[in-house]
């Protein structure tokens, strides 16, 4: 399962990192650091697409009063009915409730952290 980085305002969970706000100790301080630098270029990048493509800047703006689609049908959605349909709510459940896991998000942020860690420390910085 991936993750993703990110700031104080999304839930904690096993597929969001998030950076720490105050961090104590060096380990720390260098994730937060790296954490912050990716974020800004993240934001840099996405500050382009917005500059050059205007659906990604705001919402897609159209002619209000053009007529939409007269005289064609969109074919029937296929309806596919599962075999287990139980087994799959049940897997549904199962992988919601993993990517809710607290712990799994603070365990996935200190093997980070240790992981940069190790990386700095064996740079001949």
């Amino acid at each position: 399962m991936g993750y993703y980085l990110a700031d104080g305002i999304y839930p904690k969970w096993s597929t969001i990192v998030q950076t720490i706000h105050e961090p104590v100790g060096p380990k720390k301080k260098y994730f937060a650091a790296q954490q912050e630098a990716c974020r800004k270029d993240v934001e840099r990048a996405f500050g382009v697409l917005q500059s050059r493509f205007a659906i990604v800047k705001g919402p897609d703006e159209r002619d209000l009063d053009a007529p939409i689609g007269i005289g064609r049908e969109a074919p029937p959605p296929e309806v596919q009915i599962p075999d287990n349909e139980d087994n799959r709510f049940q897997e549904f459940l199962s992988r919601f409730r993993k990517i809710k896991d607290k712990e799994a998000h603070f365990s996935l942020r200190n093997a980070l952290i240790d992981h940069l860690w190790k990386k700095f420390s064996n740079n001949d910085c």
